[in-house]
């Protein structure tokens, strides 16, 4: 197997990201509901195409990470976030998630970030071990924040410094 090509998004990828986006829903990891037609857009006002990086393996997309900022105030402008990360389910394993994660901390500090955190349900065991081996700490629980498929789970926010 090739490596991935790690770019920025596209316009022309809404639809392909959508989609993905739509194979790869569980409640592993999403606290919306499963979107139902009509779709909206993938990109909109507040991510646009290069707040995203695309992971191409054989010239198609795979996986994506969103990047942006936790809050709109300028006063943490220099912390980013990781906002969503999907890897379409043929490629599971293959170390794509990991490649965009550690893309994503590269993009952070390139954009001259002080800090990178993120967001992960805490029934959400793989995607916890990934962010820890990569260097991600947890800096926070909130306990039963969400209510899924019959279930209370708790946010954990993790974070690194650059």
């Amino acid at each position: 197997m090739s490596q991935p090509l790690i770019r920025f998004g596209v316009p022309d990828d809404d639809a392909l990201l959508a989609r993905l986006d739509r194979e790869t829903w569980s409640h592993l990891h999403a606290v919306k509901p499963r979107d139902e037609p009509p779709y909206a857009p993938f990109f909109n006002e507040r991510f646009g195409p290069r707040d995203h990086l695309v992971a191409d393996l054989d010239g198609q997309p795979v996986g994506y990470v969103r990047i942006g900022y936790p809050t709109a105030l300028r006063a943490n402008a220099h912390v980013r976030q990781i906002q969503g990360l999907a890897v379409a389910d043929t490629v599971r394993g293959l170390g794509i998630g990991r490649t965009l994660v550690r893309s994503a901390i590269e993009h952070a500090r390139r954009q001259g970030a002080r800090r990178i955190t993120l967001r992960v349900l805490g029934h959400n065991l793989p995607a916890r071990r990934l962010y820890e081996t990569e260097g991600f700490v947890v800096e926070g629980v909130l306990p039963e924040e969400f209510l899924l498929d019959g279930a209370y789970v708790d946010d954990v926010l993790m974070g690194q410094t650059l």
